[in-house]
């Protein structure tokens, strides 16, 4: 198990070319920007004149990030 332990973070950022950190980074900011899209969207259920577009463009965005990655 001790063997393995190590690989449990280095497994899937090698399958996208990128190190540990470079892929703690992207999702990191990644994370950040979905909870900015949730927030919006939860006060935009409320004040529906709030935000009306922040959520779909965040998500929008995030979207063709990841795209370009592949």
């Amino acid at each position: 198990m001790s063997l393995r332990l190590p690989r449990l973070f280095t497994d899937h950022p090698a399958s996208v070319e990128e190190s540990y950190f470079e892929h703690l980074r992207f999702a990191g900011a990644f994370a950040g920007q979905l909870l900015l899209a949730g927030l919006a969207a939860s006060i935009h259920a409320v004040l529906p004149f709030l935000f009306e577009s922040t959520a779909s463009r965040i998500i929008t965005q995030l979207h063709a990030r990841l795209q370009r990655r592949h």
